[in-house]
């Protein structure tokens, strides 16, 4: 339990840290770990979500491209798991729609 407490305490601190580059790290270790523990995440999918949906806006197109990737990925593994974020990505997926980078609106 206290290896998976400070597991999410670095995907945390990774998701909302300053540098993109930080912040693309902590959305490449979402990805793992939905990969290798999905259990946690599923357990912790809001608090964990309420940093991630924030990548999904971020300000960083790259960043931006690149979380809205994993979430394509991510939402065939945690599928019903997601069910109590699912109006914040919807939003923050809306917002990506109107995007005028391609990469970023065809994500």
């Amino acid at each position: 339990a206290v290896e998976e407490t400070e597991l999410l305490q670095k995907l945390y601190h990774l998701l909302e840290a300053k540098g993109f580059q930080t912040r693309m790290e902590g959305v490449e270790l979402l990805q793992d770990l939905c990969r290798t523990n999905p259990q946690l995440i599923s357990t912790n999918i809001v608090q964990i979500f309420d940093y991630f949906v924030l990548r999904i806006s971020d300000s960083h197109k790259k960043v931006k491209q690149r979380a809205l990737d994993v979430l394509a990925e991510i939402t065939g593994v945690l599928k019903d798991a997601l069910n109590p974020v699912i109006i914040g990505l919807v939003e923050g997926i809306t917002k990506n729609l109107n995007s005028k980078d391609p990469r970023v609106r065809g994500a």
